[in-house]
């Protein structure tokens, strides 16, 4: 195991090398500046969208915009805000969340193009029904000959859509929060029961298929932020004269890196800091990776504008609120110096210390619904991969690989699920970028008519 958890380490550091970075970053950065900053230019016809304006029941497509919003947060707003920056913290201290902004910020307009393409380019499985993703519009957009660059999304997808670490990550919180504490004597018993009641709880939701994934996840989502942004906020509150302090040493430590002790990237500490914030923050909102395309290619719309703008929502709730909130709650209370947790512990730690008895079981009920939704997306993530790859008539034997996996994630270690997720999220990034930025001018002449329409519509109006 422990050759096995070191190579998978050597192959995530690979594939997260310069060459990727330049791609999501410099890709990202290259859509926000061509676009003319329209993701935030828009934000507020986006919150209209949301909302239930523009819906329209006959539109193509099986999910509502919020029902679409909801599934690809309940996959990204989950353990990586509580346990994955925790993770970058440990590594790199209050410089990496600086970095994990820059990733978001870029991201909203990354989620935007690729969204809109996910409607633009929807194509059709063997049993004939419209679906959205990178694989479908790479084959749409760009052609057959670029199949192979859809067949790589697709088979790094299988992986990549694994809830190895959301199962680890709950795991580790039920152990040190609730078992532990209360004398139950945690290994490999304890961990498969607990992987055993999370398969019965995963499969009776996914074998539903996706109507029932997102009503449920629809539910479950708001509930969840406003627990965890309600419970952040009293722990920020107890600790307000220290607030000001580490949001400030946030941008300090950004380019100082005295904290950073992971592996150097490009010669340097810096370099390394950059890479660890950008890796986190694309766990943690996906932008780029290609996942999130999958969930609103499915939205009911004809108007691929709509969907990017409500998608580029995700990136700004997820790592520019969520994963602030769990970053100040980690910082203010000093536990990132003084404990020696990783992970999920460390930032049960925080909750510890500021809200003693009831902190730590706020923080599991947040854990449980985050980790829980994200296993009802992934396996509709994988399910659209394999359908792609071998037919929809198979598509749901990926469903029994996913919940064999969630027994492997709860009896495995941190590093390795995830360095092995971080690995696969990679290679879902180069055709995902790859084929927006050539698409990319399709969307900004699809966004040109779409705003020249909305603008002649209020003038009617």
């Amino acid at each position: 195991m422990t050759t096995l958890d070191s190579f998978i380490a050597e192959f995530a550091s690979f594939v997260w090398g310069l060459p990727l970075l330049i791609l999501l970053i410099g890709g990202g950065f290259y859509l926000l500046i061509i676009s003319k900053f329209l993701p935030f230019r828009y934000l507020g016809h986006a919150l209209q969208v949301l909302r239930g304006k523009y819906d329209n029941p006959d539109d193509p497509g099986e999910i509502s915009h919020f029902q679409a919003l909801s599934t690809a947060l309940s996959a990204t707003v989950g353990m990586g805000n509580i346990a994955g920056v925790a993770v970058a913290i440990a590594i790199g201290g209050p410089g990496a969340i600086f970095w994990m902004w820059v990733s978001a910020i870029i991201g909203m307009a990354t989620k935007f193009f690729t969204n809109s393409l996910a409607v633009m380019y929807r194509g059709k499985d063997s049993d004939g029904k419209i679906q959205g993703g990178p694989m479908y519009f790479i084959m749409e957009g760009l052609g057959k000959k670029w199949k192979p660059m859809a067949i790589m999304f697709s088979v790094a997808g299988l992986v990549g859509a694994l809830p190895v670490f959301n199962v680890n990550q709950l795991t580790q919180a039920i152990n040190y929060i609730l078992l532990e504490p209360n004398g139950v004597e945690v290994g490999l018993t304890t961990n498969l029961m607990i992987g055993l009641v999370l398969v019965i709880i995963t499969s009776i939701v996914i074998f539903g298929g996706l109507n029932r994934i997102s009503k449920t996840v629809s539910k479950l989502v708001p509930g969840m932020v406003a627990l965890y942004f309600f419970s952040v906020l009293i722990i920020l509150f107890i600790n307000l004269d220290q607030v000001p302090y580490y949001f400030s040493l946030i941008f300090k430590e950004a380019f100082a890196a005295k904290f950073y002790t992971g592996e150097p990237f490009l010669g340097g500490v810096l370099g390394g800091l950059i890479i660890l914030g950008i890796r986190r923050g694309a766990f943690s909102n996906e932008a780029g990776i290609g996942t999130a395309p999958m969930a609103h290619g499915a939205a009911k719309t004809n108007e691929p504008i709509r969907e990017g703008l409500v998608a580029m929502l995700g990136p700004a709730i997820d790592t520019i609120v969520v994963c602030t909130l769990t970053a100040l709650a980690i910082l203010v209370t000093g536990v990132w110096q003084t404990s020696e947790q990783n992970g999920v512990s460390l930032t049960a730690a925080a909750f510890n210390d500021s809200i003693p008895v009831f902190g730590n079981y706020l923080l599991l009920i947040c854990i449980a619904i985050f980790s829980i939704s994200s296993l009802f997306s992934y396996s509709y993530y994988g399910t659209k991969c394999l359908s792609f790859l071998i037919g929809a008539d198979k598509k749901h034997y990926y469903n029994y690989f996913y919940i064999l996996s969630i027994l492997m994630g709860a009896t495995t270690t941190l590093s390795m699920m995830i360095n092995l997720i971080d690995g696969f999220f990679a290679l879902m990034a180069i055709p995902t970028m790859v084929s927006t930025l050539i698409l990319a001018p399709s969307v900004l002449s699809a966004a040109k008519d779409y705003f020249k329409r909305m603008k002649a519509n209020k003038q009617r109006a």
